[in-house]
């Protein structure tokens, strides 16, 4: 447990395997190994998702790797209030200091995690290396917009059925949960939004995954539009779980293109796009059929 602008919050860390001696070739400057910062979404989620999913990958291919619960999740604090994104980004930032990593860092989300990767890299452009962003996109006006309209369908009397016991409705029970019991269903739609000329101190790269199912893959041509550096992978037949439930899938296209951010492994070809992906004319990379 690590207290961190003024929240107990629950961190993992694993040590990185020894890198490959050419691995690191690509930056005289660095002294230790890369570091990988992974953040979970909201309600369900927990650290977890990355622990059983591409942490251990990342530790293998030389990274220290470091998880957290958000506030409010998993065994971190639970505060009353404080979850707009600036707060989530504060967070992290009150994080690495308490945790001695001055960065550049890479910075790996899932849903309200890439978004928090995205506000974090705006307000410290010179501390992040790259940014992975599964099924996330920057807090714009239109991403708050359909975040409020998502908090209202979910918790509203008309919200959709779910299985019982079923993801959707562990979910669901979270999320209302979550809502009781803080202002997050307050505090998230009225985030400060992200005006384009924001998004421009973001000149990292940037990879987006999506599945193509999920109700988020709309998101997928305005995050490139957004940032003309991001490369966009589609992983065919998953849904907004695609972490978990595409976890190798994910795990192929994540490590080869970080490893080409730190100047080894395959990834992909100058203009290209990463191992296993084509490109569309939207510039866009969707997984050959």
């Amino acid at each position: 447990m690590v207290r961190a602008n003024g929240v107990a919050m629950h961190v993992q860390q694993l040590a990185p395997d020894d890198p490959p001696a050419d691995q690191l070739a690509g930056d005289a400057s660095r002294t230790g190994p890369p570091t990988a910062v992974l953040i979970h979404g909201i309600a369900t989620d927990n650290l977890a998702s990355w622990y059983l999913s591409l942490a251990y990958p990342l530790a293998s291919a030389g990274f220290r790797v470091v998880m957290y619960d958000l506030r409010g999740h998993g065994r971190s604090d639970r505060p009353p209030t404080g979850y707009r994104v600036d707060d989530l980004v504060d967070d992290l930032a009150a994080l690495l200091d308490e945790l001695g990593i001055a960065g550049p860092v890479h910075l790996l989300g899932n849903s309200l995690g890439g978004t928090i990767a995205f506000g974090y890299a705006v307000r410290h452009p010179g501390r992040v290396a790259s940014i992975v962003a599964v099924e996330a996109a920057p807090a714009t006006t239109r991403w708050l917009t359909r975040i409020r309209r998502q908090l209202a369908a979910a918790l509203g009397p008309t919200r959709p059925a779910a299985a019982p016991g079923g993801p959707g409705a562990r979910y669901l029970t979270a999320l209302r949960n979550l809502v009781a019991t803080t202002s997050a269903g307050q505090d998230l739609p009225a985030s400060t939004p992200l005006a384009a000329a924001d998004l421009h101190a973001i000149d990292c790269p940037v990879l987006g995954v999506f599945g193509s199912e999920s109700a988020a893959a709309d998101l997928a041509p305005s995050l490139v539009h957004l940032l003309p550096q991001a490369r966009v992978v589609v992983i065919q037949g998953h849904r907004h779980a695609v972490l978990v439930t595409g976890r190798d899938q994910v795990r192929d296209q994540v490590l080869p293109w970080l490893l080409d951010q730190l100047g080894s492994g395959p990834g992909p070809t100058p203009g290209g796009s990463p191992a296993g992906a084509s490109a569309d004319p939207a510039g866009m990379a969707v997984p050959r059929r």
